[in-house]
């Protein structure tokens, strides 16, 4: 080879490698890890809206970014397994639903950056020091907006004016429970409503609870957010038709599983600005400079074929204000 024909080949090739490594820089490694199980469509449509935005912004399984995601099932010993073993892959950045995966990712590392959906007062958990200013390598999306508490009752009463007693199902294993609390009181005696609380941390939980008091006339049914009534809430939904009793929900996967009416934050949206949050971060932000947000997003989920056979008629009004109508 000749002289003039080796520098010219050396010259391209040194001049091609900046832009290989560039490229090779640009790939990255996303963790996910869910609460939920991985059979639970729930979290797939999660998934989905978190990948599809990701997708939006530039970036494509397979080409520049990979996903490793692991699945919880509301066990809080494979939680904070699965948790340690995410860490210990050392991904670019962690995407984590749940308060629970949120709390343990927060205990297991201090310089993998975490975006979090679908947790609950985070402040309070000492995940991040304040809204505004998280702090640390975490940072998110909280599910939290207290004016849905009384929402519920307000719902109930809407599509079930008859109503006289309302039983509360909440898991007291939940922080926020405690926090909605007060303000569930407050709506139900405005309507002067006889409210019965019951913690339910289990199937049996549930079912007890619902036999317990199905004899009470016009009871009616209000379901706070909690892993247990997510994973469960099938159970949940068949208990109550059995007794023909209306109930309110906190997310639109109940109505979509089965339940009557369903208002609360849109954890699916929530996943769509987290991977914007994702992207950020890819790009070279630092989690503490990205305030964690409050929802801003909230959806109304009527099951209309649930309320025909309950025999209630849905006001007007009511289907006028759903997102969704289910039939």
């Amino acid at each position: 080879m000749r002289r003039r024909e080796f520098i010219i080949l050396f010259g391209g090739a040194a001049a091609m490698w900046p832009v290989t490594v560039k490229a090779q820089q640009k790939s990255r490694r996303i963790g996910v890890l869910f609460v939920l199980s991985a059979s639970d469509p729930e979290n797939q449509a999660r998934l989905a809206a978190f990948i599809q935005s990701l997708q939006g912004l530039g970036w494509t399984e397979g080409h520049n970014i990979q996903f490793d995601v692991r699945y919880g099932d509301d066990n809080a010993q494979n939680i904070r397994m699965l948790a340690q073993e995410l860490v210990r892959s050392a991904p670019d950045v962690i995407f984590v639903s749940g308060t629970s995966a949120t709390r343990e990712l927060h205990l297991a590392t201090t310089a993998i950056p975490v975006v979090f959906v679908n947790a609950a007062d985070p402040v309070a958990a000492g995940i991040i020091k304040s809204l505004a200013g998280p702090g640390s390598n975490i940072t998110g999306f909280t599910n939290v907006e207290m004016t849905t508490t009384g929402k519920w009752v307000q719902l109930l009463m809407e599509i079930a004016p008859r109503t006289s007693h309302v039983l509360l199902l909440l898991s007291s294993r939940v922080p926020t429970s405690a926090l909605r609390l007060p303000a569930l009181e407050a709506a139900a005696k405005s309507f002067r409503l006889d409210l019965m609380v019951r913690d339910v941390n289990s199937p049996l939980d549930i079912i007890r609870a619902i036999d317990a008091t199905s004899q009470h006339p016009n009871l009616g049914i209000i379901v706070f957010p909690s892993p247990v009534a997510g994973i469960h809430r099938e159970t949940i939904i068949r208990v109550v038709a059995e007794h023909r009793i209306p109930a309110v929900y906190p997310y639109r996967y109940f109505a979509e599983s089965g339940g009557l009416i369903a208002y609360g934050t849109d954890i699916r949206e929530q996943c769509r600005q987290a991977a914007g949050y994702v992207d950020r971060i890819m790009r070279g932000a630092h989690p503490s400079d990205l305030a964690t947000q409050q929802p801003s997003k909230f959806e109304l989920v009527i099951n209309l074929k649930t309320a025909k056979a309950l025999g209630l008629t849905v006001p007007p009004s009511l289907l006028a204000n759903a997102d969704e109508v289910i039939e």
